[in-house]
């Protein structure tokens, strides 16, 4: 059967990598895109692991050869998901995850329609602000750079309404119950196979997620970045 891909997108500091790793430890199945970068390694961070360190010169070469599904520039280094990783998907049964930006997700999207996209907010920009700083102190990141995320932060929850799901990270357990079961009943919807009392429960909450059912409760987490909601669920923000 062919593969799923989830898309997981979010603004720095709203804790996707953390759900992203908890969900690959809970659900099996699950083939992670470790992207490629021409940014530095940070801290413990281990070439391979959270991803491929490269030279600019030899990405711009993979992306000459049409080696990426997707590619972005973000606070001035290029990320990019390497094709491979689909194909490695397809050939060992399982499903592919992506950890990707919104300009990614765009790219993806126009290429695979059928991908599932999930996209994590924190429940406010002040919580997001509190979690910048909280990283630039222990990462020594210059003030001028939490600003930027911060900017750059509110461009990208503008592009919600371009995913199938939302998940607000205010708490890590429910978050990651609702990730799980985002990822659980779109399997069982593509499977078409007969539901369980658990798999009507999951799914129940994948439903919750749904883009179109989150309008009232992003409304104060819009507001907070000077952001307005659309006049109807689900309508484009662009």
């Amino acid at each position: 059967m062919k593969p799923t891909v989830f898309i997981i997108s979010a603004p720095s500091g709203s804790g996707k990598t953390t759900l992203a790793n908890l969900l690959r430890q809970q659900v099996p199945g699950l083939l992670f895109s470790v992207s490629s970068t021409t940014r530095k390694q940070r801290g413990s961070e281990q070439d391979g692991r959270e991803y491929y360190f490269v030279a600019r010169e030899e990405f711009e070469k993979m992306l000459a050869q049409d080696e990426f599904l997707e590619h972005a520039e973000v606070h001035g280094n290029f990320y990019g998901t390497p094709r491979r990783f689909l194909r490695e998907a397809g050939q060992s049964g399982q499903d592919l995850l992506l950890d990707i930006d919104v300009q990614g997700e765009e790219q993806i999207k126009a290429k695979l329609p059928e991908a599932v996209a999930i996209f994590v907010l924190p429940p406010s920009k002040q919580v997001l602000e509190k979690r910048l700083r909280d990283r630039s102190y222990a990462e020594k990141i210059q003030e001028a750079n939490v600003q930027g995320r911060l900017l750059a932060a509110a461009r990208e929850v503008e592009k919600y309404p371009n995913y199938d799901y939302i998940l607000v990270n205010d708490h890590l357990d429910r978050s990651i119950e609702q990730l799980k079961a985002i990822v659980l009943s779109e399997r069982m919807r593509r499977s078409g196979r007969k539901l369980s009392a658990e798999d009507q429960r999951m799914a129940a909450i994948a439903e919750e997620c749904r883009q179109e059912k989150m309008h009232i409760k992003l409304q104060p987490i819009l507001a907070s970045f000077a952001l307005s909601t659309p006049a109807y669920p689900g309508s484009p923000s662009r």
